[in-house]
């Protein structure tokens, strides 16, 4: 009997291990780089020291000092006047030593405002890559724009691992001003709150959204509605929004163009219509009336943006309406009530 037992055990395991060699096998890729991600999530959580640390340090500059203790500010009263998840979140800070420790890549169609996702498990489908290694984005950019995609890598400000880990403080992050700091925050600390699966765009706008309007909050609430930094702060938002309204404009004006191109049409021409349409929307950027900058387009001049960058906009602004109306509607400006309520809304992932 026991050793009949002994051979239903083996062969189990045996089969069990087959499986697992076989899914090894067949999601080698997916494998690979979710080992890769643990990694550099790991070296960076690993190699982070406590805030204290930094704090008692007497050759730690006092104007970082001072952003450590604003961002224990802002996590406080994002928990407890926004209602968002405490996670035990930005208690450590990594010091990147000048350097990027993200690259984010994304691609887009060529002639459509359609990303190109990525499917990975427990978060779904995602319209970028991230990597922790330069080479490893460099090497994926170079791929996908040789199969026809618009690329573009970006460096992320902050990431939330969404309470997978404790995430760290990274040292550029000081490097904000008060405003700017405080929504990088909140907005990250909004992902730990609220995510839905396979709906980044939703994720995106929606941090976006408690972003701004928590930053806002934060900011009246500590200095006043004449504080001289809400006022600085609302400033720059205005030029913001006004920069990210023209871009969305025109992703609108591209959506219009490349549904007027037929299958005749020649590649040549299309690409030439596009590089047409795409000069024009950064050639009409200093019409904008802007408080900070006269001649934003300067910063295209060397290279003009593409889908990609369009489809960015996207991501992150194209639902901030939608948001604002129902926040003022039938929560009237009530922030925390409204992310108790989507909050119960969207389960977490």
């Amino acid at each position: 009997m026991r050793k009949r037992v002994g051979k239903i055990i083996k062969w189990t395991l045996l089969g069990l291990l087959a499986v697992i060699t076989v899914l090894v096998i067949a999601f080698w890729d997916l494998v690979r780089y979710g080992a890769e991600q643990g990694y550099g999530q790991w070296h960076i959580v690993w190699n982070a020291r406590p805030v204290e640390e930094f704090l008692t340090d007497p050759q730690f500059p006092d104007s970082l000092k001072a952003q450590l203790h604003l961002i224990e500010e802002v996590r406080k009263y994002a928990i407890d006047s926004l209602g968002l998840k405490d996670t035990r979140n930005y208690k450590t800070l990594y010091d990147q030593k000048g350097e990027e420790v993200m690259w984010v890549v994304l691609a887009c169609e060529p002639f459509q405002l359609k990303p190109k996702e990525w499917t990975f498990p427990v978060v779904g489908a995602v319209p970028y890559k991230g990597f922790f290694d330069k080479a490893k984005a460099l090497a994926l950019k170079k791929e996908l724009e040789a199969e026809g995609y618009d690329v573009i890598i970006r460096n992320p400000g902050g990431w939330s691992t969404l309470g997978w880990f404790t995430d760290p403080i990274l040292s550029k992050m000081l490097n904000r001003s008060e405003g700017d700091l405080a929504n990088l925050i909140i907005h990250e600390m909004s992902h730990a709150t609220i995510f839905v699966k396979d709906s980044i765009e939703f994720n995106e706008n929606l941090a976006t959204f408690i972003g701004d309007r928590g930053t806002e909050k934060f900011l009246i609430d500590k200095y006043g509605l004449q504080g001289k930094e809400y006022r600085t702060y609302m400033d720059e938002d205005e030029d913001y929004l006004k920069f990210v309204d023209h871009m969305l404009r025109g992703a609108l004006a591209l959506d219009s163009l490349y549904s007027t191109f037929q299958k005749s049409d020649s590649l040549a021409y299309k690409r030439m219509m596009k590089e047409n349409e795409i000069r024009r929307i950064v050639f009409n950027l200093d019409t904008l009336s802007l408080a900070l900058t006269s001649r934003p387009s300067q910063r295209y001049k060397d290279r003009l943006p593409n889908n990609a960058y369009f489809m960015n906009f996207r991501q992150y602004q194209a639902k901030q309406d939608i948001f604002g109306d129902e926040w003022r509607t039938r929560f009237h400006g009530d922030l925390k009530a409204y992310i108790k309520f989507l909050s119960e809304k969207y389960p977490f992932l």
